[in-house]
């Protein structure tokens, strides 16, 4: 099968839907599939067999792709959808893979060239305006609801990520048996093409890996975050937390890896103001495989998220980690995780706090839900489940 993926992101980049988007392809070109990869020219270049990309012009004197819609987004994505419109003239495909706002140029052309579409859903565009106050708009929100809508019923079929969206898609379509639920349930490492070799990514001045070694020298119970530092990750959540925590157990060390320049720049300042600047230590963007030294380190892995319904593709790998977890229970977690593989709590300081002290205090307990975790990760979420469910996507689209 032949297959034009679109991916508006800056691709790839360490962040949440690139990495879906690079192990759906990966997984898909594995399987077989004949890929033509069409994205925004910002990005480092990935090496995946049977996949060609075509990138737009990058306008890197504009500045980076922001995470969320943005202005800048709407720009690029024009250039993303002429250059869809000449690939498609120019070249026959089984089905057309569209992410995020992708579809809607996809629903747009679909009567034209009769390919089939799968419409890669990770997250309610809808929603994203609101929570990224993009716009207010009602009338604009109500304009992208209604495209989502039209583009769910019309995708030959549709992908989930998560429960909650699953169910959101089931209310609309009336055709369950096209819908894939597949989780963001894969990390292994992705395969860039000029690998980074230093110890550092940007915006960051520490080797992560090292930090975290040296404090576990040093004897420190160490409590590991490892992500962006976008609001709804709860990392202000996090810094009150420890100021707690260091009241009950001051040899406790928290590092947070990951985050842009300016991004690290606001919380080490807040963290100094709340006069936690030696238990509370960010290191900046980190390559994949030093995070994960640093993950690896950790008495505790820790997802703050404050705020979302979508499940952070991070759980999936802290499910497979053998080491404990500790996450707010908010639905973005809980449609997931339960007590009985994490220590959850209420999004609140205190109770955050009293759940790292928790997991801490009590290495037995914490040992059986990180076995616990470890054995729903493999019977649910492991590579040969999600292989399984390309597959069985596949067949559906033959």
């Amino acid at each position: 099968m032949k297959a034009l993926v679109i991916a508006p992101q800056p691709f790839f980049s360490p962040r949440g839907t690139p990495f879906s988007v690079y192990y759906r392809t990966l997984i898909l070109s594995e399987q077989g599939v004949q890929i033509d990869f069409l994205t925004y020219g910002q990005g480092q270049d990935v090496d995946i067999p049977g996949v060609r990309f075509i990138r737009t012009p990058a306008f890197r004197f504009l500045g980076p792709v922001k995470i969320g819609p943005s202005p800048f987004k709407l720009f690029l994505d024009c250039f993303i959808f002429w250059q869809m419109v000449w690939l498609l003239c120019t070249r026959r495909y089984d089905f057309v893979h569209a992410h995020e706002e992708a579809v809607f140029f996809a629903l747009l052309l679909k009567p034209l060239f009769r390919f089939k579409l799968v419409y890669d859903m990770h997250s309610s565009l809808a929603q994203q305006m609101r929570n990224f106050n993009f716009s207010r708009s009602a009338l604009l929100i109500g304009l992208f609801k209604r495209l989502e809508d039209a583009s769910l019923k019309a995708a030959d079929a549709v992908i989930t990520i998560c429960p909650d969206l699953r169910d959101y898609v089931n209310s609309i379509i009336s055709e369950p048996a096209k819908h894939f639920l597949i989780e963001n349930s894969l990390f292994m490492p992705v395969r860039l093409r000029q690998a980074t070799t230093g110890n550092s990514g940007p915006g960051s001045d520490q080797d992560a890996g090292q930090v975290a070694r040296e404090l576990k020298r040093q004897g420190h119970p160490l409590i590991v975050y490892a992500g962006t530092l976008e609001h709804y990750q709860g990392i202000d959540l996090l810094l009150e937390a420890m100021a707690l925590v260091g009241q009950s157990l001051p040899q406790a060390r928290c590092l947070v890896v990951g985050g842009s320049p300016a991004q690290v720049a606001r919380y080490r300042e807040k963290a100094r103001q709340s006069a936690l600047e030696g238990q509370v230590i960010f290191t900046g963007q980190m390559p994949q495989h030093l995070a994960r030294q640093a993950s690896g380190q950790a008495d505790i892995l820790v997802s703050p998220r404050s705020e979302g319904t979508n499940t952070p593709l991070k759980i999936y790998e802290q499910l497979a980690s053998g080491i404990p977890l500790v996450a707010t229970a908010i639905y973005s977690h809980t449609q997931v995780l339960t007590d009985e593989v994490a220590f959850l709590a209420d999004p609140r300081p205190e109770a955050l706090a009293e759940a790292l002290l928790n997991a801490l205090r009590e290495p037995e307990l914490a040992r059986g839900k990180a076995a616990a975790a470890r054995a729903l990760y493999a019977a649910r979420y492991a590579e040969a489940a999600y292989r399984g469910k390309i597959a069985n996507l596949l067949h559906w689209l033959r």
